[in-house]
């Protein structure tokens, strides 16, 4: 008589037994495990078992495992021109000195009996970003740029009662499906048209998107193709007519240089903190922020947390702790407005290291060498036959370089470009047809003139080559 097949019961994967599954199912009330991903694309799901290896040995997996990263190639070994969310920017020592000790390298959560210094070191974050965008209230980091972004607009559906957004047209794609996925079904959304000679945002077309529905307007400055938005603060007052929000979001790194947005018009200003003292990692190694003036509709709109000073019963000395913790997702659970998932206070304290090792000065110094290095390279590039310097608007460190009139594709200049040891930009080719051939460029203070010439040099020989073939053909 045949044995009855056993469940194989995992010790380190929690609720395989089927009756602890079928309860908790029965719970949440769907039928099948399978019912929970319904909401991802077919298209996107594995549909067979995965052929998996047999177990390796702790020494031959790591004779694998290094033998796949061998393969890669950082910024270290080759200059690299690709920003577009994440950029190549020069990290201080002590930013990693300083958020690798033992009592911050863990920076999540915690009371204050067990901080440690850690609240104090995010308080001082806090003021530091909040002085740099000109603004009174920051947050804990968020996760990146486009969930600060999400979280930004859904304070302002809130603040407002209203259900709909307006974003602008230059957003990167792949944030713009973040932001979607963030902030739908409750919120709906419309693209604003931007100039495709300028790069600026089309105020006509804002104009005639505004409804008494409008909870905000989303537009970044620098954009994320590389353009500085002039109409600032007529996009501004446009949304404040109608009753809306004016989120703006931003490189920090900028701000040396550039006037911030709450100077604009901002009432919410959100960005990255990569460029603030983060090494570029893969698929990891984010932080955005979200900055608002000291107002109690704000604050209390806030789902992550802030850190605030006050004065202890012992006089002349502070401390450091949450401020209206009862509005956060972490006291509501899931009863709370919205819910913020991990933070990345770690990032926090790496950007107020960064800040208050350049300070004003080094900030302003930064943002100059940065600009005149991206202008040059862009004015090098400009001069190649077959090459186009689009959207005319000032940029700050990124541009648009158009290769539709070499003949060759923005795919087969980046191919010929690693051919020859060099990383080009980000492919538009896909996300902005409109600009032709087009690829997206970043200098910073890390490339040096002998860098920005030997990509001219490189460029001019591959769209020559491609210019010839194109007469041949």
């Amino acid at each position: 008589m045949a044995q009855p097949k056993q469940t194989v019961m995992h010790p380190y994967i929690p609720n395989m037994i089927p009756e602890v599954q079928r309860h908790m199912l029965d719970e949440i009330g769907v039928e099948r495990i399978e019912d929970l991903y319904r909401i991802i694309p077919d298209e996107l799901k594995l549909s067979e078992k995965m052929n998996l290896p047999p177990a390796l040995s702790e020494l031959e997996l790591r004779r694998h495992v290094q033998k796949l990263l061998n393969r890669n190639q950082s910024t270290q070994d080759m200059p690299s021109f690709l920003g577009a969310g994440c950029w190549p920017h020069f990290i201080p020592a002590i930013c990693d000195e300083i958020n690798q000790r033992s009592e911050f390298v863990t920076a999540y959560a915690g009371e204050p009996y067990e901080d440690h210094g850690r609240f104090q070191a995010l308080f001082e974050y806090q003021s530091l970003v909040a002085e740099l965008v000109d603004m009174d209230v920051v947050n804990v980091p968020t996760f990146d740029w486009a969930q600060a972004a999400s979280t930004s607009l859904r304070m302002a559906a809130r603040m407002t009662g209203r259900t709909e957004v307006l974003l602008a047209g230059t957003l990167d794609k792949d944030k713009l499906k973040i932001i979607i996925n963030y902030i739908t079904p409750d919120l709906t959304y419309q693209m604003v048209d931007f100039h495709h000679e300028s790069g600026e945002l089309s105020l006509q077309d804002l104009r005639g998107k505004m409804t008494g529905n409008t909870a905000a307007v989303y537009f970044e400055n620098p954009s994320f193709l590389g353009t500085i938005e002039p109409m600032g603060q007529q996009i501004a007052d446009i949304a404040h007519e109608a009753g809306a929000i004016c989120v703006v979001g931003v490189d920090p790194i900028s701000l040396g240089v550039l006037k911030p947005p709450s100077q604009y018009g901002a009432d919410i200003v959100c960005g990255d903190l990569q460029p603030l003292g983060m090494h570029m990692n893969y698929g990891g190694g984010q932080a955005g922020f979200i900055a608002t003036r000291d107002e109690e509709k704000y604050v209390m709109e806030y789902p992550s947390r802030l850190f605030g000073i006050a004065p202890t019963i012992v006089e002349g000395e502070y401390g450091f702790g949450d401020v209206a913790y009862d509005r956060t997702s972490f006291h509501d659970r899931e009863k709370g407005k919205e819910s913020v998932g991990t933070q990345t206070a770690l990032w926090g304290i790496t950007a107020g290291v960064y800040l208050a090792l350049l300070g004003p000065n080094g900030m302003e110094e930064l943002g100059q060498t940065i600009m005149q290095k991206s202008q040059y390279a862009a004015k090098l590039l400009g001069q190649i036959e077959g090459v186009t310097i689009r959207l005319q608007s000032p940029f700050f460190k990124e541009f648009v370089a158009d290769f539709t009139q070499s003949g060759l594709s923005a795919a087969d200049v980046l191919k010929q470009l690693r051919a020859t040891g060099i990383q080009g930009g980000r492919d538009l080719s896909s996300d902005f047809p409109e600009l032709g051939e087009s690829m997206l460029l970043c200098v910073t203070e890390v490339h040096t003139q002998e860098e920005i010439e030997q990509l001219a040099a490189a460029l001019e020989r591959i769209c020559s080559r491609g210019m010839k073939g194109a007469e041949c053909r």
